[in-house]
């Protein structure tokens, strides 16, 4: 089974045929094809590892949902000075299923 290390927002991940992965927000809507040119390394025994990236390889996926994030509390406080702050925030993420590994 061919595994590959792909970067999207800023981050890096290791995908394999049939995977279910949540990454940043991408545009589209579920249903629509992702093709993931920024590949790091590919293979299955034999790794393939670019200089930063891997001529010819690819990674393609399908949107499986736009969701969001759990909700995280931002609370800032300051001692003695009657100072407060509180926010929340929900980071958007996608959803993607990898498809295939060509490379």
């Amino acid at each position: 089974m061919a595994t590959a290390v792909i970067r999207t927002g800023a981050k890096q991940y290791r995908v394999a045929a049939g995977d279910v992965i949540q990454i940043e927000k991408l545009l589209g809507s579920p249903g629509d094809d992702v093709v993931f040119s920024e590949v790091l390394a590919v293979g299955d025994d034999a790794m393939k590892f670019g200089t930063p990236l891997v001529t010819g390889a690819s990674v393609k996926a399908k949107i499986v949902s736009q969701d969001l994030g759990p909700k995280l509390i931002v609370f800032k406080f300051k001692r003695r000075k009657k100072h407060r702050r509180k926010n929340g925030h929900r980071q958007k993420y996608t959803s993607v299923q990898i498809t295939s590994i060509e490379g």
